[in-house]
């Protein structure tokens, strides 16, 4: 019952949260230099074409509200009926209602559905992130443990240096390394491309470069955090308890130590899957990847306002929905949370 009210509390604080950065994202847009008008009929079309274009992509109307609509109000000149008219007839409202209904409006340069195309790329984006947190987490949480019983010997000394190192390295820099010795030199993998989803081995093939490129650099972080929080634990009282009872070393470690540790570790995974939405971005690029990321870059150069605000929007909801679902562990790794 704790744990449901938990979440409930959780997701009424995320609503709210999506709605603002749904507003900042609708106002940020169209503060952007050019008009889309200009941009989807091209910079030599006539006045009388882009007043029509700018008509018929709802331009016209008033971003939120028309700033003569409250004076008018305040002085009586219109009725508030007519005050609220004026709002649901704002950009900011049809935005919001075309939200709703799951339409997120049509490309400006193909003229295309913008939802079909996120579909489409949609499972790649996931794809990618999801197993990049699956290596990040499988290779980070065991290599931090050992690191911290290892505290001080080479093996530790190795594990920090490296960790510092790949901390480091832009993730656009290490895909093109990771390109130049895993397909160009060995030959190993595709250098670029997304594969065939339904061709599970082709797909997988192009998965692999670009998973071990943000798996790596997810690693290094995961490392550092896990010693670091495994050390404080190793410190405790109820440890040293333990170890002085002649409990077996391996159980101490992973079923009483690293068990307390899990809140940070748990706290720095939630974090870098959604960086790993931010890092996909130039990812994507490097491998000709198809995704969001990819198709982000396309609406920016080819001044797509409608795709550029759809994809942001996209990225917004997945944002809430990891921490939301880290929120969700973080009462099942500690129940003291959800009280």
């Amino acid at each position: 019952m704790l744990r449901f009210k938990y979440l409930a509390t959780r997701l009424m604080l995320a609503i709210p949260t999506f709605l603002a950065v749904l507003t900042l994202v609708f106002f940020v847009v169209r503060v952007i230099p050019g008009d889309p008008a200009t941009a989807a009929l091209g910079d030599y079309a006539s006045k009388e074409a882009v007043e029509a274009m700018r008509e018929r992509m709802g331009l016209n109307r008033p971003l939120l509200l028309n700033l003569d609509v409250p004076r008018q109000v305040y002085e009586g000149e219109i009725g508030i009926g007519a005050g609220i008219k004026n709002f649901f007839d704002s950009q900011y409202f049809h935005f919001l209602a075309d939200l709703l209904r799951g339409d997120l409006g049509k490309s400006l340069i193909t003229g295309m559905s913008i939802s079909e195309q996120v579909m489409a790329v949609l499972p790649y984006t996931l794809q990618l992130t999801l197993s990049s947190v699956l290596v990040g987490a499988a290779l980070g949480v065991p290599i931090g443990v050992y690191t911290a019983v290892r505290r001080n010997t080479w093996f530790d000394y190795l594990g920090r240096v490296l960790s510092l190192a790949g901390l480091s390295v832009p993730a656009f820099y290490l895909g093109i390394l990771i390109m130049l010795l895993f397909a160009l030199k060995l030959d190993l993998f595709p250098a670029v491309g997304g594969g065939d989803l339904n061709d599970l081995k082709d797909n997988l093939s192009h998965l692999a470069l670009p998973t071990l490129t943000l798996g790596l650099i997810m690693t290094t972080s995961v490392t550092r955090l896990t010693r670091s929080a495994m050390l404080n634990v190793l410190q405790e009282d109820y440890v040293r308890t333990a170890r002085a009872k002649g409990l077996d070393e391996k159980v101490t470690i992973f079923r009483h130590a690293l068990r307390a540790a899990l809140v940070p570790i748990v706290s720095i995974i939630g974090i870098w899957t959604a960086n790993l939405i931010a890092d996909s971005v130039l990812t994507e690029t490097v491998f000709a990847r198809p995704g969001l990321g990819k198709m982000l870059v396309g609406a920016i150069l080819q001044r797509d306002y409608t795709a550029l605000q759809s994809v942001m929007v996209v990225y917004t909801g997945f944002i809430v929905v990891v921490n939301l679902v880290t929120d969700l562990i973080y009462s099942i790794v500690d129940p003291r949370i959800t009280h």
